[in-house]
């Protein structure tokens, strides 16, 4: 069995919780995406137009730093990436993740939280991002998903 990797984002705590419940499930490998600036809560408020997250995401070519890296992406042939939702697709950070490693050959399976969102297109954005990898559509989950549910969720990869 090839070794499997459940790595995330969160800004809030909640995807950090499905992420860490799927990679018990699952026996992998957890990462956290945790961006060299933090973000604080006002930098997440979605309603201003001037806040980090908003320029952000309205900049497809933003790519916010990530404190550490994976030691050694190619010992891992499946990769979960978590997220939370945010402007119908993956914080931009997520594609700094995706852009920093070499995917070629590796499964990559999107998964996300959020209240109502759905995941939208970021397996497709992901996809694009990492050419040599395929990527899976993916699915949202809300914040008090099962471990066995995750689990077998994940069964068709692992």
């Amino acid at each position: 069995m090839s070794k499997v990797l459940v790595a995330y984002f969160s800004a809030s705590g909640v995807t950090a919780k499905v992420a860490e419940r799927l990679a018990k499930e699952i026996g992998a490998d957890l990462y956290a995406m945790e961006p060299e600036v933090p973000y604080t809560s006002a930098d997440l408020n979605w309603q201003d137009k001037n806040s980090r997250s908003t320029v952000e995401m309205n900049d497809r070519k933003c790519r916010p730093a990530i404190r550490s890296k994976v030691e050694d992406m190619s010992q891992y042939q499946v990769v979960f990436v978590g997220f939370p939702v945010w402007w119908y697709r993956e914080p931009s950070i997520v594609d700094t993740f995706i852009e920093a490693y070499d995917f070629s050959n590796k499964t990559v399976i999107p998964f996300a939280t959020s209240g109502g969102s759905s995941i939208g297109d970021s397996g497709k954005n992901m996809q694009a991002l990492a050419p040599g990898a395929k990527v899976m559509a993916g699915k949202r989950f809300a914040a008090n998903t099962s471990e066995k549910a995750l689990g077998d969720w994940a069964a068709e990869w692992v």
